[in-house]
């Protein structure tokens, strides 16, 4: 592969990439074993707008640590860990709910 076309290549793969929003992988049965976050939202989301977070460990399944936020309109969202809003919500909301019970 000559330089032009390596760069056409990596042109078409960022493009590609340029629509990807923090997307969840889809479960299946027998794929246990995979990050369910192929990539990372890092803009700002309102606490409002969150349902749901879940935190899964890096572990065998995968080597990330990752944020999956459930939105009120059902969406699955994968967060970027090393954003500071995203602790900062996360914390704000499991001290709600802990406040609740």
């Amino acid at each position: 592969m000559d330089g032009r076309s390596a760069a056409a290549a990596l042109a078409l793969y960022l493009v590609f990439m340029v629509g990807s929003e923090g997307k969840a992988l889809a479960k299946t049965e027998g794929k246990s074993f995979q990050c369910l976050c192929d990539s990372t939202h890092s803009k700002f989301i309102p606490p409002k707008a969150i349902q749901n977070v879940r935190l899964n460990q890096r572990g065998p399944h995968c080597q990330n640590v990752e944020i999956i936020a459930t939105l009120r309109s059902g969406k699955p969202v994968c967060l970027e860990p090393s954003a500071s809003w995203v602790w900062l919500t996360v914390k704000a909301i499991l001290a709600y709910f802990n406040s609740l019970s």
